[in-house]
């Protein structure tokens, strides 16, 4: 089979090539990469096709190899892309940052925030931070389940918000001093 033959048979080919690179990729761009990785080792490797045989599966079963070996190659490597458009440095060495959350907001203040909670949330609140399933606390305060979930759901509510006002007052101090 001659060269120009053998391109007149590839480019017929192409589209069903194509077909089968993006059933196995399942992305526009990494189909159109394996068949032109595909294209180059047919060409490359011409001499072996031996003509009067199927075509269409000789360069198929190139296509998948190729697949294979290079799903295999990105699983050994295991890297992370981040495509995202910042410039920060993922590996910053033995430094640490305090995290101004920590720092601002102690344990006092969540105690007083929790203390400051009327009973009827802050015991069921108490008990679930405590480690007690939902159906004991309901059990202990002879509550319905649904009422003991409620009743702690808005306990965190008002307990999120009071942190916020305890951190916003910390940084309008920070800012004023």
């Amino acid at each position: 089979m001659s060269n120009l033959e053998f391109v007149a048979q590839f480019d017929r080919l192409k589209l069903t090539l194509f077909a089968f690179a993006l059933n196995l990729t399942k992305d526009r761009e990494l189909a159109r990469d394996l068949v032109q990785e595909t294209a180059y080792k047919a060409f490359k490797h011409r001499d072996r096709y031996e003509p009067q045989t199927n075509l269409r599966a000789w360069l198929m079963t190139i296509m998948r190899n190729s697949f294979i070996n290079d799903y295999r190659k990105r699983k050994r490597r295991q890297t992370f892309n981040d495509t995202s458009e910042n410039d920060y440095l993922l590996d910053s060495g033995h430094q640490t940052v305090n995290n101004l959350g920590e720092s601002q907001v102690t344990m006092e203040e969540l105690q007083k925030s929790i203390e400051s909670l009327e009973a009827w949330m802050r015991v069921p609140f108490l008990l679930h931070f405590r480690g007690f399933k939902y159906e004991e606390i309901a059990e202990e305060l002879g509550l319905p389940i649904g009422t003991v979930k409620s009743r702690i759901f808005s306990a965190r509510q008002k307990l999120q918000e009071q942190v916020k006002t305890i951190y916003l007052t910390h940084e309008l101090t920070d800012i004023l001093n």
